[in-house]
């Protein structure tokens, strides 16, 4: 080999290692800092970096003092809870034995991070509690922040939140004006002040219009029940609702619209005798709309070409051509669209809200119980919270008080960052007014909010640990012309019905035998099994006739 064909070997190889470190955005070297705050987060690199940034500037012309962020990265909310679960276990364990000299025993287990301890819970469960609400035990942690409402409220519930004190630093916010209560059924914020949300999220359909058109389809998706549409079969790209709280509250918005239609449509022509009637109907409108989201998920899963346990992957898929259409959070795809046009100006991406299909939520911030650093902690709670860190989500990267480098492309929580003048023109998503007047989904949170768990459950039963046994069901019906016995077969969710949702697999989930809930998982996957089976017999044979 001549020594001009290795020096340009070696050439391109030093290239290749150094440019990715050259071309990035410029980081502020940064060295011992008067204060260090540690935040576990499921929030992407963009946001980590921009709110970083900024955060510093503001902290250190609030205070003098320098602070740098220590960011714990473990994956979604649902691997997050598993965490924080796990460190105060043993930071409890260990107080309780070694500092207050108490055995350790399955009621103190049970008891300690258990907010609704029943009246006649033993006596060691409710002492267990009482000392881990009185005490600063801590994971190491000072913030939970980003990810869905639910799981900061269930890490409320369980002790690990505690008030942080903005609401008294900053009652002027916790207004309707500022920011609401709660707004079309969702709670933005906590009214003890265990926890706040900074930004919305809302959930949408992903499309690559390329895709479309080598499927011949000439409309876009404009509602959920278009990703049932047989020809996306393995063209939609889901992500696993029990991996990730955020996704299975997208699933959820799904449920919530088929209810409201049931209940409409059963209430609204109807006189009732008495109330107790009316109640009696809306009950079982409401179970008959539980189904009725059931097998819409049930056929957009069959379309699926995979269930990901990333929900960062769906809208990169969808923009790599691999799948046609995706559901996402907004933000998801709003990045990625942005991705691709930063790449080449190309259109071929779109986020589409479905009509009527999607509430806002918000993603909260929340100071965990001993943290270590409670004024930076509460520090960051307050910037966040300003007008200059809600400038953060939605302004173009360059704008007055905008990030530095990324579009974030998610919507602030603050009602008045949207009534500022002249804003639009700065920010990334101009046209996205979430407090306007819009068909939005009025979210009903005593229909399914206590179900969360078991909605993601059944969801798993039905469509992940079955899915090569849904697929071949569903390609068996298509390819058959949708019979009406073998479609009555591959829909029946008797098993995941309301009723049972409530009961025995409410009761499997929250079982302290976790076997329980296995044996439940394997006894319905291979009732489905045999179902789709049966779904497919049933087709071949309409297939012969």
């Amino acid at each position: 080999m001549s020594m001009l064909k290795q020096a340009l070997i070696i050439f391109t190889l030093v290239a290749t290692l150094v440019l990715p470190f050259a071309l990035r955005p410029k980081h502020e070297t940064v060295g011992k800092t008067d204060d260090t705050l540690v935040i576990i987060t499921p929030h992407n690199e963009a946001i980590r970096q921009e709110f970083e940034r900024a955060f510093a500037k503001w902290y250190q012309a609030r205070t003098g003092r320098t602070v740098s962020l220590d960011w714990r990265l473990i994956g979604g909310t649902t691997e997050i809870a598993k965490y924080l679960e796990g460190e105060y276990t043993a930071a409890f364990q260990n107080y309780w034995v070694n500092t207050l000299h108490k055995p350790w025993s399955n009621d103190v287990l049970n008891g300690f991070a258990n907010g609704s301890l029943p009246a006649d819970a033993p006596a060691v469960a409710r002492e267990a509690r009482a000392a881990f609400l009185a005490s600063e035990m801590s994971c190491g942690i000072d913030l939970f922040y980003g990810g869905g409402s639910y799981d900061f409220i269930r890490q409320a519930q369980a002790g690990r939140l505690v008030d942080s004190g903005i609401m008294q630093l900053h009652p002027e916010w916790f207004t309707e004006e500022v920011i609401p209560q709660s707004f079309a059924g969702e709670e933005y914020w906590d009214k003890k002040g265990l926890w706040v949300g900074t930004v919305l999220s809302s959930f949408g359909i992903i499309t690559n219009r390329d895709s479309l058109a080598r499927l011949g389809v000439t409309t876009a998706p404009r509602s959920w029940e278009d990703l049932a549409d047989p020809r996306y079969v393995s063209e939609v790209a889901l992500a696993d609702p029990t991996k990730s709280g955020s996704i299975a509250k997208a699933f959820e918005n799904v449920i919530q619209q088929q209810m409201q239609k049931v209940v409409f449509n059963r209430m609204a022509t109807v006189r009732f005798a008495t109330p107790e009637a009316m109640k009696a109907a809306e009950a079982n409108a409401v179970a008959e709309g539980w189904l009725e989201g059931l097998r819409l998920l049930q056929r957009i899963g069959a379309n699926a070409r995979y269930f990901t346990d990333s929900a960062q992957k769906v809208p990169i898929d969808v923009a790599a051509g691999d799948c046609a259409v995706g559901m996402g959070i907004d933000f998801y795809g709003r990045q990625q669209q942005e991705a691709v046009r930063r790449r080449g100006a190309d259109d071929r991406m779109a986020y589409i809200s479905p009509e009527g299909g999607a509430v806002n939520s918000v993603d909260p911030v929340a100071m965990l119980r001993g943290a270590p650093n409670k004024k930076a902690a509460l520090a960051f709670i307050e910037f966040s919270l300003s007008m200059e860190g809600q400038l953060l989500w939605n302004l173009k990267p360059g704008a007055p008080g905008g990030p530095d480098y990324f579009a974030l492309r998610r919507l602030p929580v603050r009602k008045d960052f949207y009534t500022i003048e002249g804003i639009a023109a700065l920010r990334s998503d101009p046209e996205e007014m979430p407090y306007g007047p819009q068909d939005r989904l009025i979210y009903r949170r005593e229909w399914t909010g206590r179900l969360f768990r078991e909605m993601a459950f059944a969801i798993r039963v039905m469509c992940l640990d079955t899915q090569p046994e849904l697929k071949q069901a569903w390609r068996a019906l298509i390819d058959a012309g949708m019979p009406a016995d073998a479609l009555a077969e591959f829909q029946d969710l008797s098993a995941l019905d309301y009723a049972a949702a409530n009961g025995r697999i409410r009761e499997a989930l929250r079982s302290k035998n976790k076997v329980d809930e296995i044996k439940l998982a394997n006894e319905l996957g291979n009732r489905f099994r045999a179902q789709y089976k049966r779904t497919v017999e049933l087709a071949e044979k309409s297939r012969k006739n």
